[in-house]
């Protein structure tokens, strides 16, 4: 998923500038995450801004912030969101969230976080862009804590080694798991992301997996019914 632009059924997304390119995690926690009722929702480190395109396709009553600290993602996820159908309901804050100070909090929070850590910082974009020397999953969710509303909901995609790491986190800022579904790209694949949603209820978390792939290029029903309304060739 390289392609300067990637056309989905309702929008198009430009990818030329920004250090991360459309991938299958995108995707997936675009189409995952629940934002149902939800009248403002924050897309943290939003990228090309495609998660915030496929929640403002989803739900048509919400409004939708992009915060993105790279300036060249920024400005590419804002002409992504002025050229889309829901631009009126799109808007792009140039800014690290360590410095965000929004006079609202948000019913609905959701990013795809930095997922390694670096033993050294290497020079490229991308590694930036990927890093948790910028911004830990502790510090995401510290200020998940202090953006969300009282009943709102926080959802992200996280590698599945760092699962209970962040759940344990999410519990030190009063924020627990009340669904996790564990990504496998085929049947016999190790487990390799965690979709992860939070709120401030303590409650029994629903568990379930996900397998994208049958085998190359063919794709299971669940993943099929997941994303269909999405991708051309689905």
């Amino acid at each position: 998923m390289s392609k300067t632009v990637f056309r989905f059924k309702q929008f198009e997304v430009s990818q030329e500038k920004s250090a991360m390119k459309i991938g299958t995690d995108g995707v997936l926690l675009g189409a995952w995450a629940n934002a149902k009722d939800s009248g403002s929702i924050l897309d943290i480190g939003t990228g090309t801004g495609l998660i915030s395109l496929m929640l403002a396709q989803r739900f048509p009553t919400a409004k939708i912030l992009g915060l993105e600290i790279d300036e060249n993602a920024a400005n590419e996820a804002k002409f992504n969101f002025e050229q889309s159908p829901f631009s009126d309901r799109l808007n792009l804050i140039h800014s690290s969230i360590q410095n965000f100070e929004p006079n609202i909090q948000f019913d609905f929070i959701v990013s795809n976080p930095p997922f390694f850590d670096l033993t050294h910082k290497e020079i490229s974009a991308r590694n930036t862009a990927r890093q948790q020397s910028d911004l830990t999953l502790n510090e995401l969710l510290l200020h998940t804590n202090r953006l969300l509303t009282p009943k709102g909901k926080a959802t992200f995609i996280i590698p599945f080694d760092k699962e209970n790491e962040f759940v344990e986190f999410a519990k030190k800022q009063e924020l627990f798991p009340s669904s996790i579904t564990q990504i496998r790209g085929n049947a016999t694949a190790e487990i390799k992301r965690s979709l992860i949603e939070l709120t401030r209820n303590k409650q029994s978390t629903f568990l379930e997996e996900l397998v994208i792939e049958i085998q190359r290029n063919v794709y299971t029903e669940d993943y099929i019914q997941l994303t269909k309304e999405f991708y051309l060739k689905m």
